[in-house]
């Protein structure tokens, strides 16, 4: 085996066990546990004989697995749910590869039906919201009503949970919602921002689900996708209050210059909520909340220091350097190569053979009209940095295994990438500039692929040095 294979593989056992260390289904049984009647989450106990129903609701890339655990915890005591997916969310195995394509044995095999007795999983479209989405978010919104406090909600939430619970409000359609999504996306938007507008053009974000189930308790497991973990940003806080307004969600538009590209109806929807003719998100304090208990299970600093465990246990000295890694993924890039740089010319911060980790999540600038994603955008841009330079290696991928609208978990580059690239007849600086990484990286073999990991807590970029 070769240094560089070595290397891969290195990279591979480092993100593997990053990944598997936020397993949903084993996320869930770490704070969720049954005893006899007792079901207690987070150390808090809900006593199953006083309760008449048991509901499962939510949405997100994990869901799958986690519904399958409430599920099995459950038993005959659970009454009806249903949980929105993304397509192709429902695989159990799968493994982290490299190559140009995907191969067949890394997509992981589908779950044996996606109906339980009382339980549905909705596949559903991702990161523009579907009519599948929408028709299983209309079934949440009708299973919530006319709760009375005998009952238990227990929702599930994950990454992706915002464009896979699309419920517009009144006067929105999903046609609405989907050009809305698409224009948000492509300006450049942070996570909070985007997630304050889709707040206030929904019935059940912004802490309106919770209205929803009340006066019944709600119990929310969440796997979080949002740097820090802010509740009232992961899958746009459909449990938690909403600190944004609709002066907010306007700004948004205003800021970014698409009003204009917006919808009419949602324009006029939030100007309404801006003239006080739409209620307001509600707020801490509101009654809704009162019997409430919101549980993150997993976060990217748990899928961070497993990866530094990891690679301690192959000979690197590892750091983790953040989990709060944003900001464009191009200029991050530059960082991560900087850091090679340093630890290859001064041993600084660490000597090699060393592994630095970054979690965290980036975002992409949409100018050119290639392909690709923010991990790949990322590794593209340390690869130019990185031009010649020995011994060095920058790996980029999205935990959930999708980066951007691709097949592809994200990239590998090492300080010969560029060369190799332009012996191809490639020219690595156009592609950037296109934002067309995913072309570049295939023909090159340097693509990770991983299939559905059915979780999602943000991205992790290791940069080593051998």
């Amino acid at each position: 085996m070769d240094n560089e294979s070595r290397w891969r593989q290195q990279a591979a056992e480092i993100m593997t066990t990053a990944l598997k260390a936020v397993a949903p289904e084993q996320a869930v049984r770490r704070h969720v546990r049954r005893e006899g009647n007792g079901l207690y989450v987070a150390g808090q106990r809900y006593d199953l004989n006083e309760l008449e129903r048991v509901f499962v609701v939510g949405g997100g890339k994990a869901g799958s697995p986690m519904a399958l655990a409430i599920a099995d915890l459950l038993g005959d005591r659970l009454t009806a749910g249903v949980i929105n997916v993304k397509h192709g969310h429902t695989a159990r195995r799968w493994q982290v590869s490299f190559g140009s394509h995907q191969e067949q044995g890394s997509r992981g095999a589908q779950e044996q039906g996606s109906s339980f007795a009382v339980l549905d999983i909705v596949e559903a479209g991702h990161p523009i919201p579907d009519a599948a989405g929408l028709t299983g978010a209309e079934r949440i919104f009708r299973l919530l009503d006319g709760l009375t406090q005998r009952d238990l909600v227990i929702c599930l939430i994950s990454g992706g949970g915002s464009a896979l619970l699309p419920l517009p409000a009144a006067g929105i359609t999903l046609d609405d919602l989907q050009a809305l999504t698409s224009a948000l996306l492509r300006c450049g938007a942070t996570i909070n921002e985007f997630n304050a507008v889709r707040k206030h053009c929904s019935q059940l974000k912004g802490g309106q689900l919770a209205c929803r189930a009340a006066p019944a308790a709600l119990v929310c497991l969440i796997l979080s996708d949002v740097v820090g973990s802010p509740l009232d940003t992961i899958a746009s806080g459909p449990t938690v209050p909403d600190p944004t307004t609709f002066a907010d969600a306007y700004g948004v538009l205003e800021r970014y210059g698409i009003l204009e590209a917006a919808p009419p109806s949602i324009v006029a929807h939030l100007r309404r909520g801006l003239a006080g003719e739409v209620a307001e998100t509600p707020k801490p304090g509101a009654p809704c909340f009162r019997r409430v208990q919101n549980v993150i299970i997993g976060d990217n600093r748990m899928a961070a220091r497993a990866a530094q465990a990891r690679a301690q246990a192959l000979g690197f000295r590892s750091q983790i350097l953040t989990t709060y890694a944003e900001g464009e993924a191009r200029e991050v890039a530059k960082v991560c190569a900087a850091l090679a740089k340093e630890m290859v010319e001064s041993g600084t911060p660490l000597a090699p053979p060393a592994c630095l980790i970054l979690g965290g999540e980036t975002m992409v600038t949409v100018r050119g009209q290639g392909k690709g994603g923010r991990n790949q955008e990322l590794a593209l841009a340390a690869a130019l940095a990185l031009d010649g330079w020995p011994r060095t290696m920058v790996v980029s991928l999205a935990s959930d295994g999708t980066d951007g609208p691709t097949d592809a978990a994200g990239a590998v580059v090492t300080g010969s990438t560029v060369s190799r690239a332009r012996a191809l007849g490639l020219d690595p600086a156009a592609h950037l500039a296109n934002n067309d990484a995913y072309p570049f990286f295939a023909a090159l073999g340097d693509l990770i692929f991983t299939g559905p990991t059915n979780t999602n807590v943000n991205d992790l970029s290791l940069v080593l040095v051998f």
